[in-house]
């Protein structure tokens, strides 16, 4: 079944052609199918060599209509500002009591907050939030006094990005439930905020190849022209 529907699938659009980001979005909702509510994924191909600093493609986006999924929050925090996460809506507050729940393995989140005193404490934890992209950092707001506001991105549909190796960066932007407005505003908004991320180190064509899937279905290629900086 799932050979015939993704053979359906890449049957129902031209895929030698780099679609707009609007004809993209109703393409991938299209082909949506699956019986649970897929995730809309944007994968770009960056010409950029991560392994030169002056080439890092790092920040955060925050979605105008959220990811459509929810976001557990851990925060590093003590005394008044360990009750402000708490009030806020982090799903786990703590100091050297998270570390250690952490260095067990026992990580019930998908993001870390942290206020700036707490830092050495949780850098004893890159080796474990690192590789999972977990490690707060000031670039991207999630180390800061403001823990209300963090916890308020990252729960509203702030969605951070960092190239990988291969020179790739990904995002989730949301349901194909969405409707087709919503999604092409996530869209419009991931793709805007890689664009203005662009580094200094960055030569020639910056965004080679961009494609927009959902979790069971085919990539559809969008033109990069289509993208406002």
């Amino acid at each position: 079944m799932a050979k015939k529907r993704m053979k359906a699938a890449n049957a129902s659009y031209d895929k030698t052609l780099d679609h707009s980001v609007s004809d993209a979005v109703k393409i991938v909702k299209g082909n949506a199918t699956a019986k649970f509510d897929e995730t809309v994924e944007v994968a770009i191909n960056l010409g950029v060599d991560p392994r030169h600093a002056d080439q890092m493609v790092r920040g955060v986006c925050n979605l105008p209509n959220g990811t459509g999924r929810s976001v557990r929050v851990a925060v590093f925090a003590k005394d008044a500002k360990a009750e402000e996460a708490r009030a806020a809506g982090a799903d786990v507050v703590g100091a050297e009591d998270l570390m250690e729940q952490i260095q067990k393995g026992d990580m019930p989140f998908e993001r870390v907050i942290a206020t700036p005193d707490m830092m050495p404490l949780v850098g004893r934890l890159g080796k474990v939030l690192g590789p999972k992209g977990m490690m707060p950092n000031p670039k991207v707001g999630t180390v800061t006094m403001d823990v209300t506001k963090a916890i308020g991105d990252a729960k509203g549909g702030a969605v951070e990005f960092r190239v990988e190796k291969a020179g790739i960066v990904h995002a989730g932007v949301g349901k194909a439930s969405f409707t087709q407005d919503k999604l092409e505003e996530n869209v419009n908004a991931f793709l805007t905020a890689i664009q203005k991320a662009r580094p200094s180190g960055a030569k020639g064509t910056f965004m080679k190849r961009i494609t927009l899937s959902s979790t069971m279905g085919p990539g559809v290629k969008i033109d990069s022209s289509d993208v406002s900086a």
